[in-house]
């Protein structure tokens, strides 16, 4: 197979001049500060709350450079939570303005920028500003973590989840050197066109590093923005709950995305139609033509899209988009998925290890639903659970859509040649697609070639379309985002703190209150370097009690009964810990099996306390209820899906309040001493529930009840005491 090279048409960008001499020295000494002239603002940190949300910074005029000579606006008090924080540090009105050397943080948004054509904003620090406080946990998803990206024509994304820098309604804008870190969005572009955006780091944060709104013909180059993610837990659960590096949504179009690295986002970049484009709402004029609309004609090349918790790229409902020479490894659903695409080219890309978290037939390389016109060409699949996955289903509801009836073809006349598999489970998948080309590709170890549906089957004869020439696009910038955090490649490296994704900066421990049966484990993070484990009180094993940074120890119970214990350790020259309790106990778990025709759970009371007393097909002794089965089964001898169980202990308490906590993935039920205190007995994805519970000094019962129907099955049943 020929390689794909691309072609640079490099663009040397000159720094701006560094301000005007009779430019004013001011300070910032109180809120709604007005800067209609030329100004440096002296050295120093201000805070200065935002009182109207109208800026507590307002520069206002045209041909304006305000240098804030690295001075830092503060919009919060020392000991308040990034979820409150409101208002707006800057705000910017007016024609070829430009601002430099600012640190803004401690607001709702850093910077707010608002019909300013010709703005530049270069060499700023908007980290630390608003995010929200995040549910979901190591153990369990909380949907009320998710994003809902899908309305922004009110500015609805600034308003619910802040940013460090917005800018909408501009054009010819350059975006260069900022810096967004801890907080939930990085960057907002809201209908910018014409514009530059590069060598910026918008990195762990807990939501969007670039998120573009109705904006096209824009060059994002060179920029890093890893660790944009939520709702994650290696292992657990890979949901991404719609945050991404980049996101486009609602007909962003003929952008340039080159040379960026995007690692480790929810999805690396995002891209939706739009609810207008689809139908969604009501058309914004009667003769609006549905034909062709979508993010389209846009340009990926040379990024790195990988180990996402869904997907490297996601790009629907959309023409003519070009995909080249991109790298897309270890991708937890898939590396591209473009349901309802059209047209488009995915060409000398890298799909490697991905799909290992996958949902159902959603998995592997590249995996395309309702697509026409597509070529896949010319790529390296190595790995995948599936190379490319085509096909066809009955989306009822999408199908009736007004984009549907003026776009739609079905899943048919896609091209994949020139293509190598090595070592994929699947090369090539097909359900109800029709006229597939498949020629020129080579297989090497595969499992199965080709899985086809009856009329599937695919073409393998025809024209090989050889290799493919990459288009030259502009470069801006002088970084080398791309596998400059190698160190962290891996999803295994996405540790989701209460606030966000860990950024490897600040030593601390994760989780600082834990809890378990037999045993629970600790993160110990901090940047390079070591740890140690200085002082441990309560009866418990520690280990390992020395390591490298970032580490793991775990915490064990040295036989049954109810063990809590503290941990110090001094890491990076600083002292942490955690503290929590162990409860091992004697759990009887009891799994069983029952009809999805006759004997749902939900339904025939009568007929699951006949299971349950019955003979189980499989009994065990656990030192605790800790079950994260995923998509597969308890064992051999219990099925994956139409399973029940039943989980029964007695321990020995002291006196107090605990809480009982679980998560399950379908139905719960929990009894003390044979009082019911959970109840959720129904079809749920992967939940957390609880109840608190006094309890006397001595011995006390507990008992579960479970059922699992179809997909996903989780169980996990902890006693901790409430401090």
């Amino acid at each position: 197979m020929t390689k794909l090279i691309a072609c640079l048409a490099t663009v040397t960008v000159v720094a701006g001049a560094a301000g005007s001499a009779c430019a004013e020295d001011i300070a910032l000494d109180r809120d709604d500060m007005d800067i209609t002239k030329d100004a440096r603002i002296q050295a120093g940190a201000y805070r200065i709350r935002d009182g109207q949300d109208d800026g507590a910074v307002r520069i206002t005029g045209d041909g304006i450079t305000v240098d804030f000579q690295g001075a830092e606006l503060v919009g919060c008090s020392p000991d308040q939570l990034p979820d409150s924080y409101a208002g707006k540090g800057i705000v910017i009105r007016g024609k070829d303005v430009t601002v430099r050397n600012a640190k803004v943080r401690g607001y709702k948004v850093g910077i707010h920028a608002h019909n300013c054509p010709g703005l530049v904003i270069e060499d700023v620090d908007v980290s630390g500003n608003f995010q929200q406080h995040l549910r979901s946990t190591p153990e369990a998803e909380d949907g009320a973590d998710w994003l809902w990206p899908h309305r922004n024509d009110n500015n609805e994304w600034m308003t619910h989840y802040g940013a460090g820098l917005c800018v909408e309604d501009s054009d010819r804008v350059t975006i260069r050197r900022v810096r967004a870190r801890n907080g939930q969005n990085g960057i907002i572009m809201d209908r910018v066109s014409e514009s530059r955006v590069y060598d910026n780091d918008c990195s762990f944060l807990s939501g969007w590093g670039l998120a573009m709104w109705r904006s096209s013909r824009n060059v994002i180059t060179r920029n890093a923005f890893d660790f944009c993610v939520r709702g994650y837990s290696h292992g657990v659960y890979n949901r991404g709950q719609d945050s991404a590096g980049i996101l486009f949504f609602e007909q962003c179009t003929e952008n340039v995305i080159a040379e960026n690295s995007a690692t480790h986002g929810g999805d690396g970049i995002f891209g939706f139609a739009g609810r207008e484009a689809l139908g969604e709402e009501p058309a914004p004029t009667e003769d609006f033509d549905y034909k062709r609309r979508g993010c389209n004609d846009n340009l990926l090349i040379n990024n790195d899209f990988s180990y996402a918790p869904a997907h490297g790229i996601e790009m629907t409902f959309s023409f003519g988009n070009r995909f080249i020479a991109n790298r897309l490894v270890g991708n937890a659903i898939c590396g591209v998925w473009g349901g309802y695409s059209q047209e488009t080219l995915i060409a000398g890309n890298r799909f490697e290890g991905n799909g290992e978290g996958a949902y159902g037939l959603e998995r592997g390389g590249v995996n395309i639903e309702h697509g026409a016109g597509n070529r896949i060409i010319d790529n390296t699949f190595k790995d995948n659970k599936c190379g490319v996955h085509l096909w066809w289903d009955d989306d009822i509801d999408l199908l009736a859509r007004p984009w549907a009836k003026a776009n739609h073809k079905g899943s048919t006349d896609n091209t994949v040649a020139a293509n190598t598999f090595d070592g994929d489970l699947v090369a090539l998948q097909l359900r109800e697609s029709k006229n597939t080309l498949f020629v020129g590709n080579r297989l090497v170890g595969v499992g199965k070639e080709i899985d086809a549906t009856p009329g599937s089957e695919p073409k393998t004869t025809g024209d090989d379309p050889g290799p493919q020439k990459a288009p030259a696009y502009p470069v801006y910038g002088e970084s080398r985002p791309v596998g400059a955090r190698k160190h962290l490649y891996g999803r295994h490296n996405i540790i989701i703190t209460e606030w966000g994704p860990y950024d490897f900066s600040k030593v601390m421990v994760f989780p600082r209150t834990a809890y378990g049966g037999d045993q629970t484990s600790l993160y110990v993070l901090g940047p390079p370097g070591t740890f140690e484990v200085k002082n441990v009180t309560g009866r418990v094993d520690v280990s390992p009690t020395k390591g490298d940074l970032p580490g793991r120890i775990k915490v064990k119970a040295p036989g049954l009964g109810f063990h809590p214990f503290a941990v110090q350790i001094e890491a990076g020259g600083k002292r942490t810990g955690a503290m929590g309790s162990l409860l091992w106990a004697e759990w009887d778990v009891a799994f069983f099996k029952w009809d999805a025709g006759t004997e749902d759970p939900r339904e025939h009371a009568d007929k699951w306390a006949a299971i349950i007393a019955s003979a189980p097909l499989e009994r065990r002794t656990l030192p605790a209820v800790d079950f994260k089965w995923g998509g597969g089964a308890p064992s051999d001898k219990v099925p994956g899906d139409h399973f029940g169980t039943v989980a029964t202990t007695t321990v020995d308490l002291p006196a107090g309040e605990y809480k009982i906590w679980t998560v399950s993935d379908d139905g719960i039920r929990v009894w003390v001493d044979r009082n019911l205190v959970i109840d959720d007995w129904t079809h749920h994805p992967p939940k957390e529930n609880s109840a608190v519970v006094p309890l006397k000094a001595g011995p006390h019962e507990f008992r579960v009840e479970h059922f699992e129907i179809t997909g996903l099955s989780q169980l996990q049943v902890r006693i901790e005491p409430v401090p």
